[in-house]
């Protein structure tokens, strides 16, 4: 069965809540994760505030942007030789 997918952002609320005292068996317990995921989240975006995480998430959807467009460009780039190389 299938959980529910987290956004970053809830991940580093969720490990802000343990920082705040309360007990990890409890904070799984009531938002319905395992000891192992909270412990790689903990790994991953322990470190993190959520201002943070917004900001990183932003990052790599600019990036993930950028990466098409570069795509796109080698892309062109090719079609245009391409297309000289067969008028000569």
């Amino acid at each position: 069965m299938k959980g529910k997918r987290y956004s970053t952002e809830e991940k580093v609320r969720i490990l802000r809540e343990a920082d705040a005292g309360k007990s990890i068996v409890d904070i799984c317990r009531e938002k319905n994760i395992s000891d192992v995921t909270y412990h790689r989240w903990k790994r991953q975006f322990g470190h993190m505030e959520v201002n943070e995480a917004k900001r990183m998430k932003e990052l790599e959807r600019e990036n993930t942007e950028l990466k098409k467009m570069l795509a796109e460009a080698m892309l062109d780039q090719k079609v245009l030789k391409y297309a000289l190389e067969k008028k000569l």
